[in-house]
């Protein structure tokens, strides 16, 4: 009985072992790489979990940008927010809840909870979220890992660009 219990355990061990390496060459066969672009930290000034890039600046994301629907698509846009995007064959890795979207100009975007990932170009160290709030034709929110909108009031001058869109 002990003997026929230690063959047992014996392969049910291969069965798992092979069930391993299976998958590991599943992945790498489907060309996959897995990078490691968003991450989570304490943000001090809202007093939330925030979701950072690798450099550690703050991630956002446009309130009205849902459902493959891109706003942000114009060189003044693009010049203000940077998309996080990533190579093709790649998956996001880093949080819960990262998918990828394909942008309008072919390009695949990291999305959290629906929502495209962006960095703001005024932002220059980790912490900063000069773009929270900012008001276009929609509001650019710093992306928080409960997936809701900081509630940090907005700038009060439309954050300095116009504050109406971004032109044709």
């Amino acid at each position: 009985m002990e003997r026929a219990a230690t063959r047992l355990g014996a392969a049910v061990a291969i069965v798992a072992l092979l069930g391993a390496v299976a998958a590991f060459y599943a992945v790498r066969a489907s060309g996959a790489e897995h990078v490691r672009l968003v991450m989570t930290a304490q943000n001090k000034t809202l007093g939330k979990k925030i979701l950072v890039n690798r450099k550690g600046l703050t991630l956002y994301s446009l309130s009205v940008e849902r459902k493959g629907k891109f706003i942000c698509t114009n060189s003044m846009c693009l010049s203000l927010w940077k998309p996080l995007t990533i190579a093709q064959g790649s998956v996001a890795t880093g949080v819960t809840h990262l998918t990828v979207v394909n942008r309008p100009d072919g390009r695949r975007q990291v999305a959290y909870r629906g929502g495209p990932l962006y960095t703001f170009v005024e932002d220059k160290r980790a912490g900063d979220v000069k773009g929270n709030g900012f008001k276009d034709v929609g509001v650019w929110r710093v992306a928080t890992v409960a997936a809701r909108p900081a509630t940090t009031p907005p700038p009060t001058s439309g954050g300095g660009y116009g504050g109406g869109g971004y032109g044709p």
